[in-house]
């Protein structure tokens, strides 16, 4: 079955500190991967099969900064390449695994599962909110059985806060608020304002305080997988809608993508806020706060994969909250056809 994302991308393999000096198997792209850093901290990604008898290399073991299959003893460096065989001196010039470049940054690691050569780094998303020191910031990540480009969906249209989070940050106004669209050649963007409105309650706590509020929802999509939320509110009147948010509460909602499979994908989500940063009491509540609202959108999301699978070929119509993310899948399938041409070019 083909795949259903690009692979000439930036996508993030792991936080960084999930990575250390022992051997973690993911699967990226449908690409089985071990992670794991070199004594001077650098990270390694490695294809996770042993050239030998294609035994997962995450169950072998490290040996300074070379990779023991666990089977046979075959010896991978950084590189993938094989430097020992048992039993013999010369080594097969053609036992080697494949490397992947992998980026460190923002407290990611992000891995190009494509053509090397195209793996430039300037690429990497800006998400510097994640590790600005003028901001706090904490996250998780979480194993979603879900086409990614589910999870995509149900960030570019955040109108479903009105019914799945009416508890804590949805409420009537989200659904009824206009919006605009735009896009470039590799981003799309969704505008929400919120005028004069009651606050919902995860940010009336946010702020302190239960006066009327205006609110902003500003969606920002990089393809194929990266979505940057700009949240918050402010006191009504106070001058937000004009750009200055200095009465009010802001955050940044960073979320990135990773395929699995065509169905199932590792969601990297981070909250940061520019506000009371030095209490980590708060961080910890706020990140544990949204970490349950977001359970109420794992259970819709694999419930609507299960309701897919059940249902090939239906036929989706789409609505003026879809703008966004129509707009965020035909980005993606751009990207997919240009990966395409080459090889269709050569047959």
């Amino acid at each position: 079955m083909g795949g259903t994302f690009p692979l000439n991308a930036w996508y993030v393999a792991a936080y960084d500190v999930e990575v250390g000096r022992s051997l973690m198997a993911r699967t990226i792209c449908e690409k089985h991967v071990v992670l794991y850093r070199k004594l001077d901290g650098t990270p390694v990604a490695l294809a996770d099969s042993c050239w030998h008898r294609l035994l997962p290399l995450s169950l072998g073991s490290l040996e300074g900064d070379q990779v023991v299959c666990g089977y046979h003893g075959l010896t991978y460096d950084d590189t993938g390449r094989c430097v020992y065989m048992p039993s013999q001196h010369t080594i097969n010039p053609s036992a080697c695994v494949k490397s992947y470049p992998l980026v460190e940054r923002h407290r990611f690691l992000w891995i190009w599962p494509g053509d090397p050569a195209l793996a430039d780094p300037a690429l990497i998303p800006d998400i510097h909110w994640n590790n600005d020191p003028a901001w706090a910031a904490d996250g998780k990540v979480i194993h979603v059985r879900c086409d990614y480009r589910l999870v995509l969906d149900n960030l570019m249209d955040l109108t479903h806060e009105t019914f799945v989070h009416n508890g804590s940050i949805g409420n009537r106004a989200v659904a009824e608020a206009p919006f605009t669209a735009t896009h470039s050649d590799d981003t799309a963007t969704i505008t929400r304002w919120m005028i004069d409105i009651e606050a919902p309650p995860f940010w009336a706590a946010q702020l302190g305080r239960k006066d009327h509020v205006d609110r902003w929802q500003i969606i920002n999509f990089t393809a194929p997988s990266t979505i940057i939320i700009e949240v918050g509110i402010a006191p009504t009147g106070t001058g937000a809608p004009e750009g200055d948010r200095s009465q009010g509460v802001d955050g940044r909602v960073i979320n990135c993508l990773t395929p699995e499979s065509n169905g199932t994908c590792h969601y990297f989500w981070a909250f940061s806020r520019n506000f009371d940063i030095h209490n980590q009491a708060r961080t910890h509540q706020i990140r544990e706060g949204v970490a349950r609202i977001f359970r109420e959108d794992e259970q819709i999301l694999e419930a609507q994969q299960k309701a897919i699978d059940a249902n090939p070929g239906h036929v989706f119509y789409n609505l003026n909250i879809d703008a966004g993310s129509m707009w965020a899948r035909r980005l993606i399938d751009r990207m997919m056809e240009r990966e395409q041409r080459p090889a269709l070019a050569a047959e």
